[in-house]
């Protein structure tokens, strides 16, 4: 049947024709390809064609245009339709009503998936699925002709990846300043990269460039560009493709994350920085001496640092504290991690380099196992989180093929052979995802499942049920289960990977939308609680203290009143960029409401609070502030804080004791910290 039919293959993409088309007409389709609409039209106008597979994006026309102006001559002929932008219902409803679209394809697709739905244009069942065995491992290409041309094609496009992502440096550099036709040609690239290389099955490239088309597409015109949001997406884009090029800017660090960690060691003291250079070798860490602020800020400019230690008093009293912020202050580094170091190490040097975003404070000179403590804690900090997935399955076996199938340096697996035990290993390991076996001795997939669904605390984890069934009355229970997604045994590897990274990309980013605030960036209120109870429960351990503090916009209304709404929100705005970039990584930062903010600094007393607080106020009190008119003003900040254990031993109880003393010190004439 295939032999006789001829699609119209409508792609810009040149990559994406060359392996799709390769993988159709090895299956016994005719392709004829075309790269515009005016290719296409030509094409149509000498011969005949069966179906046409349309890209949603093409030079000077959009898709949906070209098969409207399609339907005027050919209202029958089957289109698929391509794209990676139109996913929401009203598009799906326009494409497939009113210009008949047989299905809407989302980018990146498969060449198999998309063999598919081509066959489905032509008949009116699925092709049968394979018959026999197949093992949890990866599909040996020398066993089938058409599958080893494809690996050639896949081993072609990953070969040429580097020069794309250095080509897109170039015009992203160029298009910082100011040159839109670089914007425009970098647009294409990322465009392309993101529908494309998912095909070619670097998922995670494709996934990163979707993360830089979107930062491109917000900006417009290139006018309101968030050039640090494109920054940081290049950088990821760059890292997930392996690719070693310099930075997009030559302010920023380089993309790819060394192996071995990295620590920036800024002091006058060159016996100092030759012992932590021996230390360094000692551990496996890269050392870089500075002496200077300026030579500590060229050196993280050029390539990746997972931290910095630095003296205290560089150059001067406190110098460290401004060599600090001056690193801080430049693009890509704001959350660069910080250890300053000191001969005394007092109460005042200590609430300093919290304030400044110190993690740590490590005494002159330090010992071999001060500095390897300070290292681990410096490149975990800066170093992306790993996933966690949680597998369920009585069979050991099972359990081991799945854990080798799935972890990486990006995703960590545990295993439970017991499913008695899920609750308390959930509690313990604090998945991301999990894997559930359907049949198994005592309860059942399906059972857990329910029970995960009816606690609050699971009722979002992503589910994925593992079985030997794909019946119909199967796939019903998964769902009214609870489930997210489920995979036939005996598992292909390739297959098991694209469902787990595609469940755990989507948590995080559902994840990230719900947890933060979108105009201060700070968590929001039930996460920041979540945060506070670990802290709380981490000082009772530990027999710390914990500092709570409620922090307010004095006479916001008056600003809103006054300056405009736009500027009351430029104020939170640049108030939660202060507050993330100060205190440090395990200290918690919130917007509990309004123009009301809150910190959790662990280790911290009220009094140590009040002094970190108070530089945070000095520097809120010389910020000037733009109104929507274009006049200038300032703003003050009153603060209330508690301490555990002092004034209880719940959160609840530093709550109500934080806010009371935030509205004496409003009552009291605002501008000011009450304990």
């Amino acid at each position: 049947m295939n032999e006789a039919k001829t699609l119209l293959f409508l792609e810009d993409d040149k990559d994406l024709q060359t392996l799709v088309g390769a993988f159709l007409r090895e299956k016994g389709y005719r392709v004829e390809a075309a790269r515009t609409a005016a290719e296409a039209r030509t094409l149509l106008s000498k011969m005949p064609v069966d179906a046409a597979i349309v890209d949603g994006l093409l030079p000077g026309v959009t898709g949906a245009d070209f098969i409207r102006e399609l339907r005027k001559t050919l209202p029958d002929l089957p289109v698929l339709f391509a794209s990676a932008f139109w996913k929401d219902l009203k598009s799906h409803e326009m494409l497939t009503r009113q210009l008949k679209v047989a299905r809407i394809i989302h980018k990146p697709y498969r060449p198999e998936e998309l063999f598919l739905w081509v066959n489905q244009l032509f008949a009116k069942k699925l092709p049968p699925p394979p018959t026999g065995p197949r093992a949890l491992a990866d599909v040996d290409p020398l066993r089938d002709e058409l599958a080893a041309s494809l690996v050639a094609l896949n081993a072609e496009y990953g070969a040429r990846l580097k020069d794309k992502v250095e080509g897109l440096q170039t015009l992203l550099g160029e298009a910082r300043e100011g040159n839109r036709e670089s914007l425009e040609q970098a647009s294409i690239i990322t465009h392309k990269l993101h529908g494309t290389a998912g095909s070619y099955g670097f998922s995670e490239v494709s996934l990163a460039a979707g993360r830089l088309e979107d930062a491109l597409r917000a900006g417009g015109d290139g006018a309101r560009l968030d050039w640090g949001m494109v920054d940081v997406a290049f950088r990821e884009l760059a890292a997930t493709a392996s690719v070693p090029v310099m930075p997009v800017h030559k302010e920023l660090p380089p993309a790819v994350l060394p192996t071995e960690g990295v620590l920036l060691v800024v002091d006058e003291d060159a016996e100092l920085l030759a012992e932590a250079e021996r230390l360094g070798r000692s551990h496996v860490v890269r050392v870089l001496c500075a002496r200077t602020a300026d030579e500590a800020l060229a050196l993280a400019r050029k390539q990746w640092v997972d931290g910095v230690v630095i003296h205290m008093h560089l150059g001067g009293e406190m110098g460290g504290v401004q060599a600090a912020h001056l690193l801080r202050s430049a693009e890509g580094l704001g959350s660069l991690p910080l250890v300053f170091t000191g001969a005394k190490g007092g109460l005042e040097e200590r609430v300093v380099a919290a304030h400044a975003g110190a993690s740590m404070f490590l005494p002159r000179p330090f010992t071999g196992p001060d500095f390897v403590a300070a290292a681990e804690r410096l490149v975990a900090a800066r170093r992306p989180e790993r996933a966690r997935v949680l597998v369920v399955d009585d069979d050991p076996e099972a359990i081991s093929a799945l854990v080798h199938a799935l972890a990486s340096e990006q995703v960590e697996v545990v295993g439970l052979g017991d499913a008695h035990r899920l609750m308390e290993s959930l509690a313990e390991h604090r998945p991301d995802l999990l894997l559930l076996d359907v049949q198994m001795p005592g309860p059942s997939g399906f059972d857990l499942c329910r029970i995960l669904r009816s606690t609050p605390t699971w009722q979002d984890l992503p589910v994925l049920l593992i079985t030997a069934h794909l019946g119909l009355e199967f796939r019903l229970a998964a769902f009214q289960a609870g489930a997210d997604d489920y995979i036939s045994k005996p598992v292909l590897r390739e297959e098991l990977r694209a469902r787990v990274q595609a469940r755990l990309e989507r948590a995080r980013l559902s994840k990230e939308r719900v947890e933060r605030d979108a105009l201060t960036g700070l968590l929001t209120r039930k996460p920041f609680i979540e945060g506070m109870r670990a802290r709380l429960s981490e000082a009772r351990r530990q027999h710390r203290s914990l500092a709570l503090c409620f922090l307010d916009v004095d006479h916001f209304k008056q600003v809103n009143d006054r300056y405009g709404h736009l500027a009351g929100d430029r104020v939170l705005a640049r108030l939660g960029r202060l507050l993330g970039s100060r205190f440090r990584r395990e200290d918690v930062r919130g917007r509990w409401g309004g123009e009301e903010l809150v910190v959790g600094l662990l280790g911290e007393t009220a009094a140590s609070a009040k002094a970190i607080l108070s530089r945070t106020m000095a520097e809120v009190a010389q910020m000037t502030f733009d109104g929507d008119g274009g006049e200038s003003f300032h703003v003050t900040l009153s603060v209330g804080i508690a301490e555990a254990p002092v004034d209880g031993g719940s959160l609840e109880d530093l709550l109500r004791a934080a806010d009371v003393r935030l509205h004496r010190a409003k009552s009291n004439g605002r501008n000011r910290i009450e304990v």
